[in-house]
């Protein structure tokens, strides 16, 4: 059994707001070594880390805006957004929901707290991921997975020790809910006090966890508390995790996609003149129309 060995824990940079809804710390692209190339095919990690809102009648959020070469993950762990497109789609991802957008070929955008939860306020954690998609699937139709909690495939741990979610990918036997252009792994690992559970992935997949609650030891050696991000080298498939306390873990793993990356903005294609023809796609409305 080779270790895969811990490269860096990494503590979150200074927040700053998407709109006015997301408080977010920007992991991936991010301190480095954090680059986009290094974290393929995860191109943007922006966490939402534990923040309360407080009441409001008008719904926060950041209005309309593109995206195309690309897919959105969005995971809700506490609070609600709604989302709607122009496509004509649209919905609310409430806690524990998981919503996966293939941008592909192109489509405007909007995400606001949802409207019953903004009139209340309370606490608002949230996690979005951008996914890279290979070149001959970047102008492919756009489209949604709605994946809500209850659907979603779980395995509980032995010994009660805790739960597995299991938005993408495998683990054992068992398959996750989301489809996926590469190979990808995507777990949230509810972890009880004094527990562990090992992992194994592909030597040369990009690894990573961010902790969401509690605190945790990976290999049980290297300590990372909530709002740390754990970086592995690409050497090695198996780890293990184990819970300092009870702890709330996002694991993600990935295949790089070796293409050249391109990216401006809300695009990310593999050449230049990709994005040129982006932009005046999206200025020109081929993009589509939303209020």
């Amino acid at each position: 059994m080779a270790i895969k060995k811990v490269e860096a824990v990494i503590p979150p940079n200074k927040p700053h707001f998407v709109g006015d809804g997301f408080r977010v710390h920007g992991f991936i692209p991010g301190k480095h070594p954090l680059s986009m190339k290094r974290m393929s095919p995860f191109l943007l990690l922006d966490y939402n880390a534990k923040i309360n809102f407080p009441p409001s009648e008008n719904p926060r959020g950041v209005g309309v805006h593109p995206h195309r070469g690309f897919e959105t993950v969005t995971i809700a762990y506490k609070g609600k957004v709604a989302h709607h497109d122009s496509s004509g789609g649209g919905g609310v991802i409430r806690e524990g929901d998981v919503q996966w957008m293939t941008a592909a070929s192109g489509i405007l955008h909007k995400e606001f707290h949802e409207e019953g939860y903004s009139k209340k306020g309370g606490d608002f954690q949230m996690v979005q991921l951008w996914v890279n998609l290979p070149a001959k699937d970047k102008m492919s139709e756009p489209k949604y997975q709605a994946i809500k909690n209850e659907e979603m495939t779980k395995l509980e741990l032995e010994n009660n020790d805790g739960t597995l979610e299991i938005i993408a990918g495998n683990y054992g036997n068992a398959k996750g809910t989301a489809t996926t252009f590469t190979p990808i792994n995507l777990f949230n690992a509810h972890l009880k006090k004094g527990s562990d559970i090992s992992f194994s992935f592909a030597e040369t997949d990009n690894t990573a966890l961010l902790v969401i609650e509690g605190s945790i030891k990976v290999n049980n050696t290297d300590k990372a508390p909530t709002d740390h991000f754990v970086l592995f080298t690409n050497n090695g498939e198996d780890f293990t995790v184990q819970a300092v306390e009870d702890a709330l873990v996002l694991v993600l793993s990935g295949q790089p996609i070796d293409e050249p990356i391109a990216s401006y903005g809300p695009f990310v294609m593999n050449t230049d003149e990709e994005i040129m023809q982006a932009v005046k796609d999206f200025q020109s409305g081929k993009f589509g129309y939303l209020d």
